[in-house]
């Protein structure tokens, strides 16, 4: 389970530009739950996102996991049981490097490196399997670099990468928003099936309304760093796409937008 218990997050103290963006901001994720999260810009959405992982600080309050507190735990130790896919498909992979090497790579997170070889080849026909599970062609592409292929196949090979090893978080900063809309939703469905098949816990920020509607099993919206709306379970099913974009557009007027 993933608590934010009290989050306070102030950028620039002190400053003419200060902003506190959080205070005392409360979130419970219980384990397996999908949460969609929408909200305008500057609302909170990355900037929690990135509290979680451990890319920013909080100014005050708790980050747990399990009960545990993980304030003290750096980007890199958060993500031994975390995975992160970013917006940008070219993020969380190394282009220069072929499919196998970025795959190696992946598998070997959490791992200690000594003097021997990056790449694990008796792991070769695992990946293969891994890869064949998309879809895409891509596991007769094991030598092409990353950087060769198309969005769509790098941020599905990102998906991968960050789930190949066992995780308990799932995170997803808008990972179909620079895809066109046909691969989009190609990366949806591989998404729902990678979070049901393994049992993730994942949580999804997203600009897309409809895909924050039907997938998932909880939708919240933030704005100015508070939880607006929060439905779950039946409430969250019957959702529809119209009902939470009139109350997006309802909170975009009152903010002079």
């Amino acid at each position: 389970m993933l608590e934010l218990k009290n989050v306070s997050k102030i950028y620039n103290p002190g400053a003419v530009t200060e902003l506190c963006l959080f205070d005392s901001f409360n979130l419970t994720v219980k384990d397996g739950e999908f949460v969609s999260v929408v909200g305008s810009n500057g609302s909170g959405k990355t900037s929690m996102l990135n509290i979680i992982c451990g890319s920013i600080p909080v100014s005050g309050g708790e980050v747990l996991i399990d009960g545990k507190n993980v304030n003290g735990l750096h980007e890199y130790q958060r993500y031994r049981m975390m995975g992160r896919v970013y917006q940008n498909p070219a993020a969380g992979t190394c282009p220069n490097m072929t499919i196998l090497e970025n795959m190696s790579l992946a598998d070997n997170k959490g791992k200690r490196y000594g003097l021997s070889f990056g790449v694990n080849y008796g792991r070769k026909q695992y990946y293969r399997e891994q890869l064949s599970t998309l879809g895409l062609g891509l596991e007769d592409k094991l030598d092409v670099k990353l950087g060769a292929l198309s969005g769509g196949q790098r941020q599905a090979v990102s998906l991968l990468m960050a789930t190949l090893t066992p995780i308990d978080f799932l995170i997803l900063d808008e990972h179909t928003a620079a895809l066109d809309p046909r691969t989009a939703e190609i990366i949806m469905e591989l998404t729902d099936k990678v979070i049901k098949e393994k049992r993730l816990t994942a949580i999804m920020v997203t600009h897309n309304l409809r895909y924050a509607v039907e997938y998932g099993t909880r939708l919240i919206m933030m704005d100015k760093g508070k939880v607006i709306l929060d439905k779950s379970g039946e409430e969250k099913q019957n959702a529809k796409v119209d009902d939470i974009l009139d109350i997006f557009n309802r909170i975009s007027i009152e903010c002079g937008n």
